[in-house]
């Protein structure tokens, strides 16, 4: 008998799925971290391997063959390719098991998380034609269109902290300077920071942000500014475009390096949306956060958040650095970016003191983002 297409590529995508828990590495967490709702915090699926299979069946031999060729570019790329949303009825329901599940999110389960339960655990992805769009019948069922919403926990485990001084005035009783927090290190970001600068008064279009890209206390390669609401940072990426940190040139013989610069691969986007500044972990591998706006403007510690592969955190709210203004902040800010208006991210490995490293820049690669307050 002549095999279809149609039922190739839903072999294909079957083959293709999330592997179940302990199966092998879907975009799951792993160890305990900051991210309430994390893979593996839930229940077992319901229904059996073989009703889920023809539940997928059915399912996908009623897709039409062109949308089946896009899902299947996603799903076998991880998220590297680039694919267009995938449109279907978001109020069709499937029953597995004991459960009825929308159509939407049964397909994130198959493809990308086995223990998501509710569609409140998702975030859409900027770069989904579907975002911010209301459609009341029809949704973007990409599955790689979507992430997992990275909550903070409360309260707050008691590691990875920082004293949070440094957000005082300059002049203040007891305030520190920004380069103790990075271990009495050459601070070089306020050099890189007026380069920045320097591309406005040349007229061109304004920044949100730069990145600055660092391999433990050493920066590697120019600032990138950003002016695009999106940003791709990554070393190895099948499609896309944004900050290659594969192409800069390094002089680190250290094997840590290598080993975490070549576990970067998809890496993270970073994107400006209507309520703050949002990361998305594209990698395979766990990154590690630090951002004044992620805890409470009072609290006298900061906390290293812990993003897990899937997941997306709001890292950045401009709203809440406001309340961090200093005083003389007109003065202050053409010679060092605010650290109220910084965030840094290391790449698989963390710092604090559950760990060996106490500061980031002791982290093998790690990112600075310094955003633009005027």
């Amino acid at each position: 008998m002549f095999r279809t297409k149609r039922s190739g590529l839903v072999r294909r995508l079957w083959r293709s799925r999330a592997p179940a828990e302990g199966d092998g590495d879907a975009d799951t967490g792993g160890a305990a971290g900051c991210c309430l709702g994390k893979p593996g915090a839930s229940k077992p699926n319901p229904g059996t391997e073989a009703e889920l299979k023809a539940l997928t069946y059915s399912i996908l031999k009623k897709i039409k063959e062109k949308q089946l060729e896009v899902l299947l570019q996603a799903v076998e790329s991880r998220g590297g390719a680039r694919s267009p949303c995938l449109l279907l009825p978001g109020k069709a329901d499937a029953r597995l098991g004991q459960q009825s599940f929308p159509l939407p999110l049964l397909l994130y389960k198959v493809f990308r998380w086995p223990d998501l339960r509710h569609s409140s655990e998702l975030k859409r992805l900027s770069c989904c034609e579907s975002y911010g769009k209301i459609n009341p019948d029809l949704v973007c069922c990409n599955p790689h269109h979507m992430s997992r919403l990275c909550e903070l926990e409360s309260p707050p485990p008691p590691y990875s902290r920082y004293p949070t001084d440094f957000l005082k005035p300059p002049d203040s009783p007891g305030s520190v300077p920004a380069s103790t927090e990075t271990g009495g290190t050459a601070y070089s970001a306020p050099m890189g920071f007026s380069d920045s600068l320097a591309l406005q008064e040349r007229g061109e279009q304004p920044h949100w942000c730069v990145v600055a890209y660092w391999e433990e206390k050493t920066r590697v390669g120019r600032l990138y500014s950003v002016q695009e609401p999106s940003l791709d940072i990554f070393y190895d990426l099948p499609q896309g475009t944004g900050f290659c940190l594969g192409q800069l040139a390094s002089d680190n013989k250290s094997q840590l390096v290598q080993m975490v610069r070549a576990k970067i691969g998809y890496g993270i986007q970073l994107s400006r949306e209507p309520d703050g500044v949002w990361v998305y972990n594209r990698s395979c591998y766990p990154i590690f956060i630090k951002s004044a706006t992620l805890d409470n403007p009072d609290s006298r510690t900061l906390l290293v958040h812990k993003v897990f592969p899937g997941f997306s955190i709001k890292a950045f709210d401009f709203e809440k650095a406001g309340s961090l203004q200093r005083p003389n902040d007109h003065e202050f800010s053409h010679q060092q970016p605010r650290t109220g208006f910084t965030v840094q991210i290391s790449f698989v490995k963390g710092w604090g003191q559950c760990y060996t490293r106490q500061f980031i820049s002791s982290c093998p690669c790690w990112l600075e983002v310094i955003f633009n307050n005027r």
